[in-house]
């Protein structure tokens, strides 16, 4: 059977559970993302280049990443060309030449 085995069933990522209980639980409490969201501009208005970029990434979108491995030989993409003749025959009633 190909196909990824654990296709029908849901992954477990215990950290990310976590951290929706903990959000849900501070959402609670008037903090939560809005303050998190807060803490993020601050740290990119003090000039942290990491708050910058995710912030970036998070409006704008992340920036592409190339495909291609470390040097022009190792592209994993190729454009195969071919040329073909065909020869037809005017005079003839055979629909294969």
């Amino acid at each position: 059977m190909a196909g990824n085995a654990n296709s029908g069933r849901k992954q477990e990522k215990p950290f990310r559970d976590a951290l929706r209980l903990e959000l849900a639980a501070a959402e609670k409490n008037e903090r939560g993302l809005r303050l998190i969201a807060r803490k993020l501009i601050e740290a990119a208005e003090e000039g942290k280049m990491d708050a910058v970029k995710e912030i970036a990434d998070r409006t704008d979108g992340k920036v592409a990443q190339a495909i291609i491995g470390g040097d022009d030989d190792d592209n994993p993409i190729s454009v195969i060309q071919r040329i073909e003749r065909h020869i037809v025959r005017a005079n003839s009633t055979d629909p294969n030449g």
